[in-house]
């Protein structure tokens, strides 16, 4: 992804401007949340971020390289923010961090969600495979976590395999209801979840 542009404005701070790419890339990711890949085309995009559509050519290859990179970081993020939130503490905080990372970034990124979730059969191989590979990863992160716990004894549950699964499926039905003006903040649904994780792995039981 390219680099955003700086810019100095009045007071003399440097800010982040985005580049033309980082601009066709998020109509694209609008359009595609709204009307689906299928439904969305070029021009359409260029409408959105206010160019012909000829133009887009000189930032981006075409509309399946705007898809794949849409949802390879998509992945990539969700596996950083693990990484991060379990980079110290004991299998518990680890848990509980990795929870609301996972929270966070579904009720945040909802059109990234919806696209990542719905269009996986748009990608053309070979990226098709590598997303699949990125999701599995994902996957294997958590369950390999709570498979530490459960070898540890601090995690009690049937099947981790299981447990991972439901875990990921609690943190994706996020993107499908948060409101950011909603009644219950960002911060308390995700203290709840990670709550609500432990409980489902056996702890305070």
């Amino acid at each position: 992804m390219t680099s955003p542009t700086l810019s100095v404005v009045d007071d003399g701070s440097d800010v982040e401007r985005p580049t033309r790419r980082d601009q066709i890339k998020e109509a694209a990711l609008f359009l595609f949340a709204e009307r689906g890949y299928q439904g969305t085309s070029m021009e359409a995009i260029a409408r959105r971020v206010g160019v012909r559509a000829s133009s887009l050519y000189n930032h981006i290859d075409s509309k399946q390289k705007l898809l794949v990179e849409i949802m390879t970081t998509t992945m990539e993020d969700l596996i950083a923010g693990f990484q991060e939130a379990t980079r110290e503490g004991d299998l518990v905080e680890k848990l509980r961090r990795a929870m609301e990372a996972h929270v966070n970034y579904h009720a945040l990124h909802q059109p990234d969600v919806r696209v990542g979730n719905g269009e996986l059969l748009s990608l053309e191989e070979p990226a098709r495979s590598a997303v699949i590979e990125l999701r599995s990863r994902y996957a294997r992160m958590w369950q390999r976590l709570i498979e530490s716990g459960e070898r540890e004894g601090v995690f009690r549950m049937p099947s981790a395999q299981l447990a991972t699964y439901a875990l990921l499926e609690m943190g994706i039905g996020v993107a499908l209801w948060y409101r950011a003006d909603g009644p219950l903040s960002l911060d308390y649904i995700a203290s709840v979840y990670s709550e609500m994780a432990a409980h489902l792995l056996g702890l305070g039981d």
